[in-house]
């Protein structure tokens, strides 16, 4: 049981560790992160105060192709904004990069639009890529996120607005769920996020705090917890309805309007974790980012190394209680700590903690149905061990009874059980042995052998051993059976009737005959497998199993002899004739009354 413990302990850290270095390696990584978006991002009711204003198909037929649009067109859409002093918005955000100069008046009329009242902001972006990095000791490394160039808006407009950058930065499966806070220049400049430039002004207009405490991670990265579908920010509103003054200007008070690309021939989308199947405009994702601030809904997301170590701990408990364990019992463990962890990682989502939920649900449903596969070939194995132990030895009802109790039934080690024992010797069969040949010898043996262990077997009893010409056999062991004691003496019974024609049959062949004596008794006895661990045998041992064979080494040719306990136990089932207690057994100390077996009652 120790040795048994010792590997199943051993074989749940083995696996256990081989699935932790796997998820920490990022083989669950796709699938975890659908299920972790399925279950994380969902869709909640918006606060009415940020709206999404399009460059889209309507204004580019408005209009004209956007590539023909002059910056004339911002600077009109920002002035139309503004034109309600009552309805302001409390910040305009401008997702269009303007890098360079081009028509100076219209370049003009743009930054004199955007400055004359503190609530623009506009975009700007930064060129990432791999540099080689030299420190001060002369030693060297190549950084993957360094900050190649910086592309912002020319001069004018850069001098009346805000700026913040617009980069993006996907996860490996090219889904967009991080945003970066801020990214800081080779120049030391650091430059905030567009959507927190736009969340300072909208806070400064409404009262809520201009500065965040946002986790990031060492790329000033956070995760997004996204609030509203592709759509859900966009009301309709083109920017040709800003140029014709046909929009709703109290509906833009105080709140946060964005402008950018919202047409599929723009090019400006992106994939979401909230809706993988459709695509989002970068304004929309702006939008959510912005939501997200205002509400303070900030995730951090919890270090890999513990999320592993707690997966190693649990994983390697549930196989370890999973291998060797019913069905009764797995199942609903199973069930407990998959299902919990998906559900304790939706609620610690929900208190501002972002986990892997496939990790564990899925390590443990595999050990669950390794350690289920495994109990059944083990369950398999040990019945053919137990059949192929027992098939020699005992009835095939009693062979079939072990395999549904299992090693438990085998008694490893012996037991105390109440057996019935029965004992028979073949008469004669000495003196038959000095006159014939070997041969002849063995014939006959095997015969008599055969008939004494097929009424073993017919009433349902274990053949215990062969010893010499003497047979040995129990009841009631290695499993409890019903009426044990009136099938020993059916069996003793079957003998004695099945040596008579075989009897005629060997004097008409050898001209010699010999017969059967038998006893029955029983009482306790230890029965188990008695031995060595390179050699056992499974016996029984006691007085009880003494005293059969004491009876039957007293009983003649042809006749049972059975013992009081027998007679107490089935009373008139049996019939029987008391030889008096003045028999004494050899080894006993006391004389035994005796009495021999005749029948069975009508």
């Amino acid at each position: 049981m120790k040795q048994k413990t010792i590997r199943r302990a051993a074989a749940a850290l083995i696996c256990a560790a081989l699935f932790t270095a796997a998820a920490a390696l990022g083989l669950f990584y796709n699938p975890d992160q659908m299920l972790a978006d399925s279950l994380y991002q969902a869709p909640e009711a918006l606060d009415g105060n940020i709206f999404v204003i399009g460059i889209d198909d309507r204004a580019m037929e408005d209009i004209g192709p956007y590539q023909t649009w002059g910056r004339d067109v911002m600077a009109m859409a920002i002035e139309a904004l503004n034109a309600d002093s009552e309805n302001r918005p409390a910040a305009i955000g401008i997702d269009v990069l303007y890098t360079g100069e081009t028509e100076a008046d219209l370049d003009a009329w743009l930054a004199e639009a955007a400055g004359a009242y503190g609530n623009v902001v506009v975009a700007s972006v930064a060129n990432f890529g791999t540099e080689l990095v030299t420190e001060d000791t002369g030693n060297f490394y190549l950084e993957d996120y360094a900050v190649l160039s910086y592309e912002e808006p020319y001069d004018a407009l850069k001098a009346v607005t805000t700026q913040g950058h617009i980069n993006a930065m996907y996860d490996q499966d090219g889904v967009l769920r991080h945003s970066i806070l801020q990214i800081d220049l080779p120049d030391g400049r650091s430059i905030p996020s567009f959507s927190y430039a736009i969340y300072q002004k909208y806070a400064a207009a409404n009262g809520l705090p201009t500065e965040l405490d946002i986790p990031t991670d060492a790329l000033h990265r956070f995760y997004v917890d996204y609030s509203a579908l592709p759509g859900g920010f966009y009301e309709g509103i083109s920017v040709s309805d800003l140029l014709a003054g046909d929009f709703p200007a109290e509906m833009f008070a105080d709140a946060v309007v964005l402008i950018g690309p919202y047409a599929a021939g723009l090019s400006d989308y992106v994939t979401t974790a909230i809706d993988r199947a459709s695509l989002m405009y970068g304004v929309e994702y702006q939008a959510n980012i912005i939501h997200q601030m205002v509400h303070q809904s900030f995730k951090a997301e919890v270090s890999d190394t513990l999320q592993a170590a707690l997966l190693f701990v649990l994983s390697a408990a549930c196989l370890w209680f999973f291998l060797g364990r019913k069905l009764r019992w797995a199942v609903p463990v199973w069930l407990v700590v998959a299902l919990g962890s998906i559900l304790s990682c939706k609620g610690l989502y929900s208190a501002g903690y972002v986990l892997h939920p496939l990790w564990l649900p899925l390590t443990v449903t595999v050990f669950f149905a390794g350690a289920v596969a495994f109990n059944y070939v083990q369950a398999a194995v040990e019945k053919r061990r137990i059949s192929n132990t027992f098939k020699r030895y005992v009835a095939p009802e009693i062979v079939g009874e072990l395999l549904k109790e299992g090693t438990d039934a085998l008694g490893l080690g012996g037991k105390l059980c109440d057996i019935a024992v029965l004992f028979v010797d073949i008469r004669g069969f000495t003196t038959m042995s000095e006159v014939l040949t070997p041969q002849e010898v063995v014939s006959i043996l095997n015969r008599y052998l055969t008939l004494t262990t097929d009424c073993i077997m017919k009433n349902h009893g274990t053949l215990d051993k062969f010893v010499g010409d003497c047979t040995m056999a129990i009841w009631n062991a290695p499993i409890q059976q019903e009426d044990y004691v009136m099938n020993a003496c059916k069996a003793a019974l079957d003998m004695v009737e099945g040596s008579k024609a075989l009897s005629q049959e060997l004097l008409e062949k050898f001209g010699r005959t010999v017969s059967f004596g038998i006893g029955v008794h029983c009482g306790s006895a230890v029965v188990g497998n008695i031995g060595a661990e390179m050699r056992m045998d499974f016996t029984a041992i006691g007085d009880t199993v003494n005293t059969s064979a004491r009876l039957e080494a007293n009983a003649p040719a042809g006749k049972i002899y059975i013992s009081r306990d027998v007679v107490d136990r089935l009373g008139d089932r049996i019939q029987t004739t008391s030889l008096g207690d003045g028999i004494a057994l050899k080894g006993k100390a006391h004389k035994l009354e005796i009495f021999l077996l005749e029948g069975i009652a009508e």
